[in-house]
C-alpha cells in the first residue's frame, strides 16, 4: 500500500532532544543569528515532552555549557547543587566497605567545579533556549527510519499513528507519519539509537575500530530525612554486589531539597546469565553505606537506560552522505569520569559548526560534512576521550583492584598519556557463559522499604504505550528464545530486562512460550544489546510512548 505523507523541508533535522541534539540545534541558530542569516532547524523527539525519556546520574561538568551559553546562570539553568565532596568506596561485601583516600582516587573522578543535576530538567531548559532561538521542536513524534536516496540521507520519516497490532490503520484514528526532509540530518538518539544502529551497518562506519561496549544504568530518586541530607555530596563505589567477572559501579548523589539519586551501573559484558541487574541494584541499597541515607526515606521515581561506554577506541566514523552521528549515537561518553553530557553537547556543537559552514557556502546538502571529524579531532573533546581510552579496558582485563591501580597511575601520574593503548575486542553479547557453567543467583524478596519489585518500579516511571499497537520489540527468529537461548542460557532476557518485559511462561501444549510485555518497556535498549543471539531488534513505538521521567 502506497502511503501519502506530508512533507516538511528544513536545512537541518535533528533526531533526539537530548543534550547533544539540543546543543546542536542551539548552536546552529546562534551561528545563523551572528551571521544575519536563516538556518531552519527542526528537532524531533519520541518522548511525550522534552526530557521525558532522559535518564542520567548525573554529575554534570559545565565546560560545554559555558561555551554554548556563557550566561547560563543568568538564564536560570537548573544547576543548583555544586559538588562539595567526593566519597569513593570499595565495597568488599554486603556489610563491609573501605573509603579510599582522595590521594588514591583517579583524577577523573574528582568533581570540584561540577554540579549534581537532573539531566531531564537541564534538557527541558535547553529546549526552552532552543525554541527562543527559533528552533522547531516536535515532541511525541518518533523518527522511525532514515530517508535514503541514492546512498544519501535526505531526512527521516516519523512513525505512523493509530495503527493496530497487525499493522493495519485503525478506523478514524490513523495518521501517517511525515517526511521531514533536510539538507543535513544529525542523529542524537542516545545509546543504541535504532536508526543510528542501521546507519552504522549501512555505511560500514565501525570498520577498523574496537567493538562498542555498553552498560545498563539503573536509577532511583529518593526524598530523604533532612538530617541525613548533605547537598552536593557525591558517593561513588566499585565492588560488591558485582565482581570482576560481572563488573560495574555505583553512585549516590545529594541534590537540592532533600532529594538524592541512587544507582547501579552494570557492564553489559557480564558473564553470568543468571545475573539480574535490577535485583543487584535492589540488594545494593541494603549496604550500610547506602542504607544510612535511604532508610526512612521515600522512593519517588525509577528508571533504567543503557549507556555507551566504549570511548575513544570504539568511536566509529562520524559522517556519511547527508548526515552525522552525535552524542551517544556516536559514543562520546567519558567512562573514566562517568560523564557523557558535556561531551555529548560538545559533539553536537562541533557538528553544528561544521554544518553551518557548509550552509554558509551555499551547499545544497547530501554531501559528507568532513569538517566535523576534523573539528572533533582538534577539540578538547577528542583529547579528553583519548586520555581516558584505557580506563574501561583496564577494568575488564585486570579487575577492580589491579585495573583501578593501573588507572590511578595512568590518570594521576601520566595524565592519560601512557605510551600504550589497551583494547577490549570482545562484544558484550558474546560474554555470557552457558547456564550449565554458571552459578545460579538467589535474590532475596524485596522488603518494600529499601528494595522493590520490577512492576511497582515500572509504575513509578510512568511508562505507558498504546496497547493495540505493533509490538516494538521484534524478533528476527521467534523460535530462538525457547529453542536456543532457554537451553543454553536459561533465556537471560527474563533477567537482564529491568522492566519485566520478557517472560518464559507455560504454553498450552505443555512446553514453554516466550512472552513479550511490551507495555512495560522503559526504552533502555538492553535487550537489543545483550541478547546473545542478537535476535531482539528494538524499533520505535508510537510517539509519546514509553517512560515519562520527572526530574531524572
Amino acid at each position: 500500500m502506497t502511503v501519502e505523507r506530508d512533507v516538511m523541508e528544513y536545512d537541518v533535522v535533528v533526531v533526539g532532544a537530548g543534550p547533544a541534539g539540543l546543543a546542536a540545534a542551539c548552536r546552529l541558530k546562534q551561528i545563523a543569528e551572528e551571521a544575519g542569516k536563516e538556518i531552519n532547524v527542526c528537532v524531533v523527539e519520541k518522548g511525550s515532552e522534552v526530557g521525558a525519556h532522559i535518564l542520567s546520574g548525573a554529575v554534570f561538568e559545565p565546560r560545554a555549557l559555558d561555551e554554548l551559553f556563557p550566561d547560563w546562570k543568568d538564564r536560570g539553568a537548573p544547576l543548583n547543587a555544586p559538588v562539595v565532596r567526593d566519597d569513593v568506596y570499595l565495597f568488599r561485601s554486603e556489610t563491609a566497605a573501605t573509603k579510599l583516600p582522595n590521594l588514591f582516587v583517579p583524577k577523573t573522578m574528582h568533581n570540584e567545579g561540577n554540579y549534581i543535576i537532573s539531566l531531564g530538567n537541564l534538557c527541558r531548559w535547553l529546549g526552552e533556549q532552543a525554541e527562543a532561538l527559533g528552533v522547531e521542536i516536535y515532541p511525541g513524534f518518533a523518527a522511525q527510519d532514515a530517508i535514503i536516496e541514492d546512498g544519501i540521507v535526505r531526512g527521516i520519516v516519523t512513525g505512523d499513528l493509530g495503527v493496530d497490532r497487525e499493522g493495519k490503520p485503525k478506523e478514524g484514528a490513523y495518521t501517517p507519519g511525515m517526511e521531514l526532509r533536510a539538507k543535513y540530518t544529525l542523529f542524537a538518539e542516545g545509546c543504541r539509537g535504532h536508526i543510528g544502529k542501521r546507519l552504522l551497518e549501512q555505511y560500514n562506519l565501525r570498520e577498523g575500530v574496537d567493538p562498542q561496549h555498553f552498560g545498563i544504568g539503573l536509577k532511583e530518586l529518593w526524598e530523604i530525612d533532612p538530617a541525613k541530607h548533605e547537598k552536593g555530596l557525591v558517593v561513588h563505589g566499585a565492588g560488591w554486589p558485582l565482581d570482576d567477572a560481572n563488573p560495574g559501579g555505583s553512585f549516590l548523589y545529594h541534590l537540592e531539597d532533600n532529594m538524592v539519586v541512587v544507582g547501579l551501573i552494570v557492564d553489559l559484558s557480564y558473564t553470568n546469565p543468571f545475573l539480574s541487574p535490577f535485583d543487584e541494584f535492589q540488594r545494593f541499597k541494603h549496604h550500610p553505606v547506602i542504607k544510612q541515607y535511604l532508610e526512612g526515606g521515600k522512593r519517588v521515581s525509577y528508571g533504567a537506560r543503557a549507556i555507551t561506554k566504549g570511548g575513544y577506541n570504539s568511536l566509529p566514523k562520524m559522517v556519511f552522505p547527508g548526515g552525522a552521528l552525535i552524542g551517544c549515537d556516536l559514543g562520546t561518553l567519558n567512562f573514566a569520569k562517568i560523564k557523557g553530557s558535556h561531551t555529548a553537547m560538545k559533539s553536537g556543537m562541533l557538528a553544528a559548526e561544521a554544518v553551518a559552514e557548509k550552509l554558509a557556502g551555499g551547499a545544497e546538502g547530501g554531501d559528507v560534512v568532513s569538517a566535523y571529524p576534523e573539528k572533533f579531532k582538534a577539540s578538547w573533546l577528542s583529547d579528553e576521550l583519548f586520555r581516558s581510552r584505557n580506563f574501561g579496558p583496564a577494568i575488564h582485563k585486570y579487575g577492580v583492584l589491579l585495573g583501578g591501580a593501573f588507572n590511578y597511575l595512568d590518570q594521576n601520574w601520566f595524565g592519560g598519556k601512557l605510551p600504550l593503548t589497551l583494547h577490549d575486542t570482545k562484544p558484550d553479547h558474546e560474554c555470557l557463559k552457558k547456564a550449565a557453567e554458571s552459578k545460579r543467583i538467589t535474590y532475596a524478596k524485596p522488603d518494600g522499604k529499601l528494595s522493590f519489585d520490577k512492576l511497582s518500579s515500572v509504575f513509578l516511571s510512568s511508562t505507558n504505550h498504546e496497547e493495540d499497537q505493533p509490538i516494538h520489540l521484534t524478533l528476527k527468529d521467534p523460535s530462538i528464545p525457547i529453542d536456543k537461548n532457554l537451553p543454553l542460557y536459561d533465556e537471560p532476557a527474563q533477567r537482564y530486562c529491568p522492566a519485566g518485559v520478557y517472560e518464559v511462561v507455560d504454553a498450552d501444549n505443555g512446553g514453554k512460550r516466550f512472552q513479550i510485555n511490551a507495555q512495560n518497556c522503559v526504552h533502555c535498549k538492553t535487550c537489543d544489546i545483550k541478547d546473545p543471539a542478537q535476535n531482539i531488534v528494538w524499533i520505535a513505538p508510537e510517539g509519546s510512548g514509553g517512560p515519562n521521567y520527572p526530574n531524572m
